[in-house]
């Protein structure tokens, strides 16, 4: 799993994915800078890692170098839940269609990193959660799963942030269901 922050969906998901039935486990968790979320894989006793952007002097450098770091895991499967960066192209080639990403919005309504913000700042009466295979683009790749989200009069970004929230992790956990089941994911049956 690749994060970049405070890790409250990979919290969730390592608190629930043993109680879920479904025969998976997070091998490792990665960022791309120094986040408190990692505490969440090294409490468990779960390997961590940091792959930092700013050590590397390209982004395909830094491609290669966190291809080198996952592929050391041997993953069947990289889930990206908070992670705040554009994955490389050389990643994206080694391990796609096996990338999947969480996203607080109901693509393709609302790509990119501020989602939340650009939801609330278009006035909208719904937003959403979607889960989508990581292609090249921002947010552009096969939806799985999307909910949708009520924005609720006097919803700031983080009120609304954490409803979206735990639909994303519901959503997350019903295509790893699918997945592990041996079956390709599609929306439509989620």
């Amino acid at each position: 799993m690749l994060i970049s922050g405070s890790g409250t969906n990979l919290d969730a998901l390592l608190g629930s994915l043993p109680l879920s039935g479904i025969d998976a486990a997070v091998v490792a968790v990665g960022s791309d800078r120094f986040a408190t979320g990692l505490l969440h894989a090294t409490s468990r006793g779960i390997d961590s890692f940091v792959v930092p952007r700013s050590d590397y002097d390209t982004r395909d450098a830094w491609g290669d170098a966190l291809v080198d770091a996952l592929e050391g895991y041997l993953p069947d499967w990289i889930v990206l839940s908070g992670f705040m960066t554009l994955v490389p192209p050389r990643v994206v080639g080694r391990f796609s269609p096996r990338i999947i990403n969480t996203h607080p919005a109901f693509l393709p309504e609302f790509p990119g990193a501020h989602a939340v913000a650009d939801a609330l700042a278009a006035g909208v009466s719904e937003t959403g959660a979607s889960v989508i295979v990581v292609d090249e683009g921002v947010d552009t790749g096969e939806i799985l799963a999307r909910e949708r989200v009520a924005v609720l009069p006097g919803d700031t970004k983080d009120s609304l942030h954490e409803r979206i929230k735990v639909l994303e992790r519901t959503l997350l956990l019903a295509v790893l269901r699918t997945i592990v089941s041996g079956d390709t994911p599609r929306k439509e049956e989620l």
